[in-house]
């Protein structure tokens, strides 16, 4: 007999603490390792596998997968927050680079991957599946390293977020081409394997072309009479349903499309800063100047709090000046999803990736050393994405390489040329000193312009100036002949690092690869290819964030140390 309701029960004691410890831990690790190398995410991973399957078994099965599943609604609001901070015209510039970073990220991985016929005696399937778990990207690791350092509304957080997009949006294609593999060849078709990139391909085209012609149009009309709409139509909670449902919209449709829900998330993140430049663009009407400014209702709401509570006045004026001019869709993120889903749901999400890694059977030696070295592999697989951040010599690589060779031939001339030099300075020191002191202040005028830290970060500008004496042409002959080097090393680094990170996707790939047979079938515990590209995954997502939170830290010191000495920034364009 089925029940008609769902009888009420008190949970026991222990199932509260247990709850509640699981929560406060997760945070406080979180907090203490973002203050130290800005990577919390590890921490809590290490939580998950303590609390869940692998570890004490403190959570049944059933909580597991309550966490597993509001986690995922917060990797949907983190990715969310990721398109809300990115700039749209950034996002337009910086299309080409993003693509060339996935393509990038996704091919190297699976094509080195084909090294596990000779480490593991895989089957050429087995190791583009093993490649495909590796080449996906951990969207939710990157956006939270991207969102823990502050670089996420950079030029360097645009192609790197955009970057992993692509990377998560071809990940799901691999996942579709994974399980038709698994099930035959009879169920393996074209039309299933291209359906989610070509559909996810037409949702963003679909979506710029509707944003572009349709609804901008009608909301640059809507702004400009924004004094004659209703009042309840001009109030922080309308705004709250209409971002809402725009997020909702979105994920629930490209889901039943056959795309990425994490896809339509950004995308929906990208409409609504969209919309927020609009909005900070648009003069404000004056056709109705008797009526009260409807976008600063939540903030008289606010004063009135504080005419009770003198405490925070101070602090709530500033605050109610400058934050509620316009309600925008940061104001509503920033008010309405910002606490619960960095407190609760983003924690339970890396607890979650938790939960799957096999750390019981991952502990052997045949294992740990293959999956060492296949991790190692892959991590350089991804940091060969930050090769396209880096700038190289406009010369010949066949030129540069014959001029590097030269460099201790040109040194050894230096040296020849450097005894002669020694009588020539001397009658130029005499003849500079009868010259007279204007002479010499012209002189040294032009020497500190040709070091001036301007021309020193040319690419290329080691040609001497005009004004040098052929002495110090002669005492200079190896930086001539070596090729230039990049002003800085930081973003690429911090691009091709922040890339290493795998996760959810890679974790989904190999799982159905197992499930399905792929990885060959056993008779106890989980294969051994599978468990060495698990142990890989585990091992780049750990590896990642920290190294990722070690630079940045560096990054920081430098921008302090160099604002106040007047230096260039380390980041260079890409800090912008």
């Amino acid at each position: 007999m089925a029940e008609s309701a769902f009888a009420y029960h008190e949970p026991s004691i222990s199932t509260i603490l247990n709850q509640t410890g699981l929560l406060l831990v997760l945070n406080l690790v979180n907090t203490c390792l973002d203050k130290l190398l800005y990577c919390g995410l590890i921490g809590q991973l290490f939580i998950g596998i303590l609390w869940g399957t692998p570890g004490a078994k403190w959570l049944d099965r059933d909580m597991e997968t309550v966490v597993q599943q509001l986690g995922y609604l917060g990797l949907i609001m983190l990715v969310y927050e990721g398109g809300l901070s990115t700039s749209v015209a950034s996002l337009r510039v910086n299309m080409y680079l993003s693509l060339a970073v996935a393509f990038t990220g996704i091919g190297v991985p699976i094509a080195l991957s084909f090294i596990l016929m000779e480490l593991v005696s895989a089957t050429p399937l087995q190791a583009f599946a093993a490649g495909a778990s590796l080449s996906a990207t951990s969207l939710g690791t990157t956006f939270t390293i991207l969102s823990s350092t502050e670089l996420i509304s950079t030029r360097l957080g645009t192609v790197t977020t955009s970057a992993a997009m692509l990377d998560d949006v071809v990940g799901l294609v691999m996942v579709q081409i994974i399980s038709n593999l698994g099930r035959g060849e009879d169920s393996f078709s074209a039309g299933t394997v291209i359906r989610p990139l070509f559909v996810s391909l037409g949702f963003g085209v679909g979506v710029v072309v509707v944003c572009r012609f349709v609804a901008r149009p009608i909301l640059l009309r809507i702004l400009e009479s924004k004094g004659r709409l209703p009042q309840f139509a001009r109030t922080p909670q309308f705004a709250f349903l209409g971002y809402t449902g725009l997020l909702v919209g979105l994920v629930a449709g490209a889901t039943y499309a056959g795309t990425s829900s994490l896809f339509a998330a950004y995308l929906a993140g990208v409409i609504s800063s969209w919309f927020d430049s609009l909005v900070h663009s648009t003069p404000r009407s004056n056709n109705a100047p008797s009526q009260p400014d409807p976008d600063r209702s939540l903030a008289q709401g606010i004063e009135s709090e504080q005419t009770a509570n003198p405490d925070s006045a101070a602090r709530g004026s500033s605050q109610s000046s400058q934050t509620h001019e316009a309600i925008t869709g940061t104001f509503i993120y920033e008010h309405y999803y910002h606490g619960p889903v960095n407190r609760i749901l983003i924690p339970m999400f890396f607890a979650s990736i938790g939960f799957a890694i096999p750390i019981t059977e991952m502990f052997e030696g045949s294992i740990v050393w293959r999956g060492f070295v296949y991790a190692i592999l892959m991590a350089f697989a991804k940091m060969c994405t930050g090769l396209w951040l880096v700038r190289f010599s406009p010369l010949s690589s066949l030129t540069t390489f014959v001029r590097v060779l030269g460099a201790r031939l040109s040194y050894a001339t230096s040296c020849i040329w450097r005894r002669p030099s020694r009588s020539v300075s001397e009658k130029a020191r005499k003849s500079a000193q009868e010259s007279g002191p204007a002479r010499e202040d012209h002189t040294t005028a032009e020497a500190r312009h040709s070091e001036s830290p301007e021309s020193g970060n040319r690419v290329g500008t080691d040609t001497p100036s005009k004004s040098a004496t052929p002495i110090q042409r002669h005492e200079r002959p190896v930086s001539v002949s070596l090729p230039p080097k990049p002003k800085s090393l930081y973003p690429a680094s911090i691009l091709s690092l922040a890339m290493v990170a795998r996760g959810e996707i890679g974790y989904l790939i190999a799982s159905l690869a197992e499930s399905n047979g792929i990885f060959g079938e056993t008779s106890e515990g989980s294969s051994e290819t599978y468990l060495i590209v698990v142990c890989a995954i585990s091992l780049c997502t750990l590896v990642g964030p920290i190294s990722v939170g070690t630079l940045v830290k560096r990054v920081k010191s430098l921008q302090l140390k160099r604002a106040n000495t007047g230096g260039p920034d380390p980041l260079v364009v890409w800090g912008i």
